[in-house]
């Protein structure tokens, strides 16, 4: 009778590179300021409101695209140690 073959133990993998994870993060928030820029410029609501809309979600793209900026400078000071 054949034995059952065991199977290997899972490795868990090792701490995640901090710099990393900053990438990551700022990756992620470069792609939600595109994405949040290009939904103000495609609105086809018009008038004064609209505008201040507009205008609500163009400062929360560029608020997104610096903090992953902050976090890409972050992420490199962090490889060169300081």
């Amino acid at each position: 009778m054949a034995q059952p073959v065991k199977a290997a133990p899972r490795l868990r993998p090792g701490p995640p590179d901090p710099a990393d994870g900053l990438r990551g993060h700022s990756a992620a928030l470069r792609a939600h300021a595109l994405r949040l820029h290009a939904a103000a410029e495609a609105l086809d609501w018009q008038g004064p409101q609209a505008d201040a809309f507009r205008a609500e979600v163009a400062a929360l793209a560029d608020r997104c695209a610096t903090a992953a900026n902050g976090l890409a400078v972050a992420a490199a000071q962090l490889e060169d140690g300081h």
